[in-house]
């Protein structure tokens, strides 16, 4: 292990390889130094353990009712207490974050992708090229992106998958606005420059110099975006656009538990503790990770 940190540490690394590498150990140590987003990394780290291992940590199956023993309150049987149908709402919430994670997973690794390629490609060709992407996302920024997102699905019809393309087809602007106004600073850059000289083709220059350049803008605003598309994910379950009964989606079972807040209120508070909760986690780390790649916060 001492050899391998010694290899990470190293002043002058040996390859780009091993660059990347320290780079990403010298700002993970940063991360875990600041508390709030080593909180935020410990609550994601139990929140995928828990998905990962939800047929072993649930008691119950998700969808076992139980009519005898509904709207029961919290106890050491059921220690979130049962629903209306009398299904553990622990074992709900615990399968229920696999369903979260996938919406935000697949939504985000779609997203950054195409803001980025969107961004770099009009910040890089400029004039008429610019122009038409970045009116395109004009259009689409235009529009507030819960209720962009609510026209999509409704006209795709509810269901995870038509929320995670509602999700990404709203999400992305932003990131094409970041990752353009990055490239255009660098393009007029004299290492953009030699490569010209040295006959890089425009696909090159994209790939091997911008791209690598604008990565860490886009990350640190994603990681900020993932508590975002948590919300619009439990709004769109909540209004009955995402996934459909009697799947155990987390913004589903606080719409259901609604009109039972007021004599049984965990039916709809414990999936809204654990949407805040989720969402506050991803928040922290957002803020963490933006101040490690911030370079005016490097040596306070």
């Amino acid at each position: 292990m001492s050899a391998v940190i010694a290899w990470l540490t190293t002043a002058t690394p040996a390859s780009r390889g091993q660059a990347r590498a320290g780079r990403l150990y010298r700002g993970t140590l940063a991360l875990l130094a600041n508390p709030l987003a080593a909180i935020g990394l410990v609550v994601v780290a139990v929140l995928l353990l828990v998905a990962l291992f939800a047929p072993l940590l649930a008691p119950y199956p998700p969808d076992a009712q139980d009519l005898a023993s509904r709207l029961l309150p919290p106890s050491a049987e059921h220690p979130f207490g049962t629903d209306q149908l009398g299904r553990d709402i622990l074992s709900r919430v615990i399968w229920g974050s696999r369903i979260t994670l996938a919406i935000v997973a697949l939504a985000a690794v779609t997203v950054a992708p195409i803001g980025l390629a969107v961004g770099i490609v009009a910040g890089y060709r400029g004039g008429w090229v610019d122009r038409v992407l970045m009116r395109i996302t004009d259009v689409f920024m235009a529009f507030p992106r819960l209720v962009l997102a609510l026209a999509l699905v409704a006209a795709l019809g509810p269901g995870i998958e038509n929320a995670i393309i509602a999700i990404a087809a709203t999400a992305w602007p932003p990131y094409a606005r970041l990752a353009r106004a990055e490239t255009l600073t660098l393009r007029r850059q004299d290492f953009i420059a030699a490569a010209r000289l040295q006959g890089a083709s425009h696909g090159r220059i994209l790939v091997r110099h911008l791209l690598p350049l604008t990565v860490s803008t886009i990350l640190a605003r994603l990681t900020l975006d993932l508590a975002g598309m948590i919300l619009i994910a439990a709004g769109l379950g909540f209004l009955g656009l995402g996934a459909q009964p009697p799947s155990p989606e987390w913004g589903a079972m606080v719409a259901t538990g609604r009109e039972f807040l007021t004599d049984q209120w965990w039916v709809a508070t414990m999936p809204g503790a654990a949407i805040f909760l989720v969402s506050l986690a991803f928040n922290l780390i957002g803020d963490g990770v933006r101040d490690v790649l911030d370079p005016r916060s490097q040596g306070r």
